[in-house]
């Protein structure tokens, strides 16, 4: 059998993507946990916490659990999306497709991209209502804001990738939407909150602990210093807010490193999802 073009490869992919957002946007249950609990969160958790936070860059906690929250938007909604892939098996939707000529990367593609530009435009929508309704005081100011919106946005996008392409990793060899809640739940939200979402990330250094000798601290600071997402959300903050400074806060890489870095993991997880996909032929037949 010949391949098939290009071109038509891209339109499988497309085709894809655009089923994901009809899904979407007929399960209206679905559009209102996406962005109220994620925004319930941020207001309980940024008023209650308020009065026992204090920031070395001199935020108040409303405005360092910004970032962690557009996170965990995008964080619900690529667990969301890649669920389906449990549920397309079941209904035989996703043999069909896998025995068609176009492949398995059109597959790849087409969920990842649905379901990351899904979350891509709801952390937008976030962000944009937090700005018009002023619910940030003392943070940049929507002219400042202006010149970083560009990157901010581009970041947006590769992070919704990364999580789209995880949960497809996590979703593609499962068998029930009960044991990919509880693996995501497992994997997923430690690394959310390992990465300086919900408490700044200390620290850390190679010779081992200062002198107050707390190994527990020193190792915590290391797990999260390794965690890729602690980057993504170092630069997602300094986006968000340009006049803070996170060099007083004890961990602030360079913007270079924290995009080569979010850059780095988003490949290796798309890379990663697509060997899977290639691989697991008793996935193919799950039923």
């Amino acid at each position: 059998m010949n391949e098939l073009p290009l071109s038509s490869r891209l339109n499988a992919a497309w085709m894809l993507a655009r089923r994901e957002w009809t899904r979407f946007f007929r399960q209206r249950n679905r559009v209102t946990a996406a962005v109220l609990q994620p925004l319930l969160f941020w207001l309980l958790f940024g008023t209650g916490l308020s009065g026992s936070f204090a920031s070395s860059g001199g935020e108040n906690f409303m405005q360092f659990f910004l970032p962690g929250t557009v996170a965990l938007i995008v964080l619900f909604t690529a667990i969301f999306a890649t669920i389906s892939v449990i549920e397309d098996r079941r209904e035989g939707f996703m043999q069909s497709v896998l025995v068609s000529p176009v492949g398995r990367f059109p597959v790849l593609l087409g969920k990842v991209l649905g379901g990351g530009a899904i979350a891509w435009v709801q952390a937008l929508l976030f962000l944009g209502l937090v700005y018009i309704v002023g619910a940030i005081t003392g943070s940049a100011t929507l002219p400042t804001l202006s010149t970083t919106f560009p990157m901010l946005v581009l970041l947006l996008a590769v992070i919704a990738i990364a999580m789209c392409a995880l949960g497809m990793i996590v979703a593609w060899p499962m068998e029930s939407t009960q044991g990919f809640h509880a693996i995501m739940m497992l994997g997923l939200m430690p690394m959310w909150l390992l990465a300086g979402t919900f408490f700044p990330i200390p620290a850390w250094s190679l010779s081992g602990p200062g002198p107050d000798g707390n190994w527990a601290n020193w190792a915590l600071a290391g797990v999260m210093q390794a965690n890729p997402l602690s980057y993504s959300m170092v630069e997602l903050r300094r986006l968000i807010n340009p006049n803070l400074d996170l060099s007083a806060g004890g961990f602030a890489p360079s913007p270079l490193l924290c995009w080569n870095v979010t850059l780095i993991a988003t490949g290796l997880t798309v890379a990663v999802a697509w060997y899977l996909m290639r691989g697991s032929r008793r996935a193919d037949t799950m039923v």
